[in-house]
């Protein structure tokens, strides 16, 4: 792995690793900012433009593990370009939909080729440079990402306003062949233990999920005590619990349970859960207020929102290269403080008079707040892995993200239609209320779970760097000793 880094440059390995991360990011809000627009265009009811969401990020999240998996088995790299080759070509085909089910099927097939690219994004780009740069090179990461949140509206916002809807999808396609070359001269191909996939924990965790998440998006229209909806909750949970007692049984889970051991991992797990679940449910509402309510353009309300979605793009970097000397606690606190906060502003003043002047300090507020929680949670999770659990890891930690992202944009979204909401410009904003306080809520949790994060990361990764300095200069993958959990706190 040394050598690796030795012969590509840090610049060229941080884009090669990020470009695609930055296409899969970049959809989730590009697609967000134009559901008005679809939902008039494919006359899209307010369930099916949460499927519209849903269907990418729960196939994203149940098949990211297996994606690391058979990233171990026949190459890290070779895996990744695949997953570039899927999202690359289902984004065409939902470019090419005409009705609201074509649209949510290509977007489900988008998912599996993304579920590819965050987690080994990651895993691809620390394994390719030092140990010295790895802090700043995950900050960089994480700011790209944000970059992604960043300009979604934006560029989906003029994307609309210049062309249609379809272009924000044939977006992806030319970076999806830029990406290639990149990918194949600036990262190498790496592997990890080559296990048998394990298919049982994909058939339980999946449909788990989805049944789920189904029951909570069909409560209000069907009745939360009917069959169909008690029945696909239960069923979700069932399935869900004999996941995990699978997984604690099986000689290859695809998630290994033991790396929860770890307190660090555990809480940065916890949080990004919560965390996703609370602002992202809160941005579907959000944003298509600004349209449905006070008649902006897509393009406007992007611009509007810049406060809130560029500042992720300056924070994050300089959190992550400050957090070896902070501890990933104190930002990741601070940052779920000000995102709580922030939407408790919004939801008190909402209103269909409210003025710009009134929206951006908070909008300003919940952006700093998104940088400082988007890189210390990414170091928070592998901080105390080994090299050979990085993939794992970081899957993992996506995977229970896009999890956090699906049941917020179902929950926040049974608030506001439970609450009477409809996509009009009158029937908006009572029932939008509530639900932005279920997500300050949510994100309130999230800064409570972050005390229990351990805070000496500085001195943890001073030995981890040494430990696994000296175990690849022996024998690369054989633990000299054990890991450092107890020591993190």
């Amino acid at each position: 792995m040394t050598a690796h880094y030795r012969r590509t440059p840090v610049w060229l390995a941080i884009v090669a690793a990020s470009l695609p991360m930055f296409m899969a990011t970049l959809d989730n809000l590009v697609v967000t900012g134009a559901l008005p627009v679809i939902s008039r265009e494919l006359d899209a009811s307010m369930e099916e433009l949460q499927w519209v969401i849903n269907a990418y990020t729960l196939s994203f999240a149940t098949f990211m593990l297996l994606a690391v998996g058979l990233g171990d088995r026949f190459g890290r790299r070779t895996v990744f370009l695949g997953g570039i080759a899927v999202f690359t070509l289902a984004s065409a085909a939902a470019a090419l939909a005409t009705d609201p089910g074509l649209l949510i099927l290509a977007r489900a097939v988008q998912g599996v080729g993304a579920a590819a690219l965050m987690p080994l994004s990651l895993t691809l780009l620390v394994g390719t440079v030092s140990d010295r740069l790895r802090p700043a090179a995950i900050g960089i990461w994480g700011g790209i990402s944000g970059l992604g949140v960043a300009t979604g509206p934006l560029i989906g916002g003029a994307v609309i306003e210049g062309w249609n809807w379809q272009t924000i999808f044939w977006l992806n396609v030319p970076i999806g062949l830029i990406a290639v070359p990149l990918v194949l001269a600036a990262l190498p191909n790496s592997f990890g233990a080559r296990v048998r996939a394990d298919l049982i924990g994909l058939l339980l965790a999946g449909p788990g999920v989805l049944g789920v998440v189904y029951g909570i998006v069909r409560g209000n229209d069907a009745g939360w005590d009917s069959l169909e909806v008690v029945g696909s909750l239960s069923a979700g949970a069932l399935l869900l619990v004999a996941f995990v007692v699978w997984e604690g049984r099986t000689a290859n889970p695809l998630l290994p349970l033991r790396l929860f051991r770890d307190r660090s991992f555990t809480v940065a797990n916890l949080v990004g859960v919560t965390f996703s679940f609370g602002i992202f449910g809160a941005i579907f509402i959000l944003i298509q207020f600004l349209q449905v309510v006070q008649g902006y353009t897509p393009l406007e309300a992007g611009i509007m929102t810049m406060p809130w979605t560029l500042a992720p793009m300056i924070v994050a970097p300089l959190t992550g290269m400050l957090s070896p000397r902070t501890g990933t606690r104190v930002p990741i606190m601070l940052g779920l403080s000000m995102l709580a906060v922030a939407l408790g502003w919004i939801a008190t003043t909402l209103s269909a008079s409210l003025t710009y002047a009134e929206m951006w300090p908070p909008f300003l507020l919940a952006g700093i707040g998104m940088g400082l929680v988007f890189a210390p949670s990414s170091t928070a999770v592998l901080v105390n892995m080994r090299p050979e659990d990085h993939a794992k890891a970081s899957g993992t930690n996506s995977t229970l993200r896009e999890i956090g992202v699906a049941l917020g944009v179902a929950v926040l979204t049974a608030v506001f239609t439970g609450a009477g909401g409809t996509l009009t410009p009158t029937g908006y904003v009572d029932a939008a209320v509530p639900a932005i306080w279920v997500g300050a809520g949510a994100l309130a949790l999230a800064a409570v779970i972050a005390v229990a994060m351990p805070s000496g990361i500085r001195r943890v990764r001073q030995i981890a760097t040494r430990r696994v300095d000296v175990e690849e200069a022996i024998e690369p993958g054989v633990p000299l000793v054990p890991a450092l959990t107890d020591e993190s706190s």
